[in-house]
């Protein structure tokens, strides 16, 4: 499935340096243009397999934007008092407020995945989770969020070289 996804863009590293400075400048813009306008939070969700550059490409985020309006939060595996709750509740005390920018490393789809790969969960649980998790999306777009999904993949070689 998301191997059909894979574009397969490409720029040389010649042409990243050249466009890097446009493109930190670009982003810092729009970082002062949402704060200021305060119209709506950015959620940025970060998932992938391990090896894929999600920890260096939030780093990236963090190192070009301004601190004071965008905050990072990381997903572990939920604790106990957290599984006492509806799964989103954890979730949903991190949302940025309107003018800021959360990225989520880790993502509300991550829990119900691997307990689905584990056999912790079934079919028909893993898809009432996702029904779920669309629901939350839904009501966070219908609330003006802006929610923007990266997923990070690499080929099982290339995960493996990456690791190693």
């Amino acid at each position: 499935m998301f191997e059909a996804a894979e574009l397969g863009h490409k720029i040389s590293k010649v042409d990243y340096k050249r466009e890097e400075p446009l493109l930190r400048e670009t982003l810092l813009n729009l970082q002062f243009d949402l704060a200021g306008r305060r119209d709506f939070p950015v959620i940025l969700v970060v998932g992938g397999v391990d090896g894929a550059g999600k920890g260096e490409t939030v780093n990236l985020l963090n190192e070009w934007m301004d601190p004071r309006t965008i905050v990072t939060n990381a997903m572990p595996p939920p604790t106990d008092a957290e599984r006492e709750r509806p799964p989103m509740w954890r979730f949903w005390r991190a949302l940025p407020p309107k003018g800021t920018i959360g990225i989520f490393f880790g993502s509300w789809y991550t829990e119900p995945i691997i307990a689905r790969v584990n056999g912790d969960a079934s079919r028909a649980e893993l898809e009432d989770a996702v029904k779920d998790i669309c629901e939350f999306e839904r009501m966070l777009a219908d609330e003006g969020a802006l929610i923007v999904k990266f997923w990070f993949h690499l080929s099982k070689d290339r995960q493996r070289r990456r690791l190693k």
